[in-house]
């Protein structure tokens, strides 16, 4: 599975994207956020506040009920803001 970071979600964590092998207990994507929240301080700084971080599966904006893909890109974007 391919995860792809934007904004500060990717200067946390510290790369733009990786590919990454979810542990299979891991079926939603609130899960996969608090599984990548343990990967390390980077990431646990990124999803401090995983409720508002927007998820797309394949390029569609998803809910983190969301059940994970078999396989396929998910990227992770932080709030949008105005400006």
């Amino acid at each position: 599975m391919k995860l792809v970071y934007f904004a500060w979600v990717r200067e946390r964590i510290g790369k733009n994207e990786e590919e990454i092998s979810v542990p299979h207990e891991v079926t939603d994507i609130a899960g996969l956020l608090d599984w990548l929240a343990d990967r390390g301080d980077g990431y646990a700084a990124a999803l401090e506040q995983r409720q508002v971080i927007r998820v797309a599966v394949n390029h569609r904006h998803v809910t983190h009920d969301t059940r994970l893909p078999a396989d396929g890109e998910i990227a992770l974007f932080p709030p949008m803001t105005g400006g």
